[in-house]
């Protein structure tokens, strides 16, 4: 605890926070220790204000300050704050009773945050430090991050990209696996877990979709019931005809054989739908590649390039594979590892809005949810990241219960964030806004207590920078010169 005194408890107290004057001004977010009852408790400045006895509002002459302002020097100006009381040091927990007015108040020393944030076990996982300790690291637990899932939000532009890298690098070089569907191609070159990197590819075994899927795919929706019989006999029948010997390959080709060759009425409607959805879903339906979860590889970033496909299909390559992958955990648990994915996997949904959005039910949503409620007892770990809070869905944000909220401007998605996490105080929501590039509100069961973080650097390789325009022009101009230059030798030749 450090020896300087910033400031004494004043009026009422509760267990949770205390109003206090100031000494010496902390800084809005600082780590303070108060010592009352025998036990050194932690807190955090939550507010601040400043004002002065003869410079009140009612003053309306600007002369009469400035006069006022020669004659007391500063002398009357006071600062006064709100503490929040985060618990004991060496425990953590919320003390019976309030601080007692007059109790001192100190700023919190290095050594003091360190035994808080600091790691201490091989589950710990180094994200950054302290905005107000730049020496003192702070670590998150991994097992509570993967098990209660995280969300990590905010504006385009604050960090969430080197955030996810952060993350999974460390999470790799633990020995860990990640699944990280890639809207926009950033990680598939990367150099995550020191190279650890496995691209997939976004494409999947018509075979290898359930009944439901296909049907969803197909639109055949569950009010037509006929439809639906039809489908399901049909799909009995190719399924019994692959099990006997039949290529897997020629999945939809046998399905419209069996159809052709049924005697049900809506036969040709079901046809139709069947072409509809090998053009719908062509770039991501392929006969013959197999169950995704065989593409996956344990102890690796595995990034599932989606940058190519359109939302649609990004829709359906996500909600398969965590569907697969939840089935595939529940078998391994169940079955006490004698077949199913060995490992426990973090999955990391980027543009988590429109995979989830507020505003409807999508394929992916509903596995969101699923995922977000089973994964848990399971070892299937969900990452919701997104620039648009207020657009995901508060269903699947209200059961994440770990956050890294970076820069958040808008106060309608501050409130939605808000509405989903208990742990997010009214004094930390307005921390939000005035959040440098790369700094972070850190909140959840994955931490101790809330923090305040300057989220650290990756320094690998990411693609994700915005591109420099300037210089692809002047590229391009380059290129062209060099064109005509060689277009005038050939004329003169």
């Amino acid at each position: 605890m450090s020896d300087r005194i910033i400031g004494y408890v004043i009026g009422e107290a509760t267990p949770t926070e205390a109003s206090f004057i100031s000494v010496e001004p902390p800084r809005l977010g600082e780590y303070v220790v108060l010592e009352y009852n025998g036990k050194s408790v932690l807190g955090m400045v939550q507010a601040l204000i400043s004002g002065s006895v003869s410079l009140s509002s009612d003053i309306h002459d600007p002369q009469v300050v400035e006069r006022i302002r020669r004659l007391e020097r500063g002398r009357d100006i006071y600062v006064k704050g709100i503490v929040g009381i985060l618990g004991d040091v060496e425990e953590l927990k919320i003390p019976r009773t309030p601080p007692p007015p007059g109790v001192e108040i100190r700023r919190a020393d290095s050594e003091t945050l360190k035994r808080v944030f600091g790691g201490r076990s091989e589950t710990s996982l180094r994200i950054g430090t302290l905005v107000s300790h730049e020496d003192v690291p702070v670590c998150v637990d991994v097992n509570r991050m993967v098990s209660r899932h995280l969300a990590i939000l905010a504006v385009t532009g604050a960090g969430k990209s080197n955030t996810v890298a952060v993350i999974a690098d460390g999470i790799v070089k633990m020995g860990g696996t990640v699944v990280i569907f890639d809207m926009h191609s950033e990680y598939v070159d990367s150099d995550i877990g020191g190279g650890r990197v496995n691209p997939i590819s976004p494409v999947l075994d018509p075979y290898s979709l359930s009944v439901g899927e296909l049907m969803t795919l197909m639109n055949i929706r569950p009010e037509y019931h006929a439809q639906e019989r039809a489908f399901r006999e049909v799909y009995g029948r190719v399924v019994e005809r692959i099990k006997k010997g039949e290529d897997p390959v020629l999945f939809l080709e046998l399905l419209r054989e069996e159809l052709e060759n049924s005697d049900k009425k809506e036969k040709d409607i079901i046809l139709n739908k069947v072409d509809g959805f090998e053009e719908k879903y062509s770039k991501v339906i392929k006969p013959g590649m197999g169950d995704i979860i065989g593409k996956l590889r344990l102890g690796y970033a595995n990034v599932v390039d989606l940058g190519q496909v359109d939302e649609d299909c990004a829709d359906v390559v996500v909600s398969h594979t965590l569907r697969r992958l939840l089935e595939e955990r529940k078998k391994f648990v169940i079955e006490k590892g004698a077949s199913g994915f060995r490992h426990p996997v973090l999955t990391v949904v980027e543009e988590a809005h429109i995979l989830a959005p507020n505003s409807e039910d999508t394929l992916s949503s509903y596995w969101i949810s699923r995922v977000a409620r089973e994964g848990r007892k399971f070892g299937v770990g969900l990452c919701l990241v997104s620039q648009r809070p207020k657009a995901l869905s508060i269903n699947a944000l209200s059961q994440v219960n770990n956050m890294i909220i970076l820069k958040l401007v808008e106060p309608s998605d501050q409130r939605h964030v808000q509405a989903a996490s208990e742990a997010l105080s009214n004094e930390l929501l307005d921390q939000l806004s005035s959040l440098n590039t790369g700094e972070a509100v850190v909140l959840g069961m994955m931490v101790k207590v809330p923090a305040i973080v300057k989220i650290d650097k990756y320094r690998g390789k990411l693609v994700g920078a915005d591109i420099d325009v300037v210089a692809h022009w002047k590229g391009g101009e380059a290129v062209e010169e060099k064109r005509k230059e060689i277009d005038g030798l050939l004329d003169m030749g």
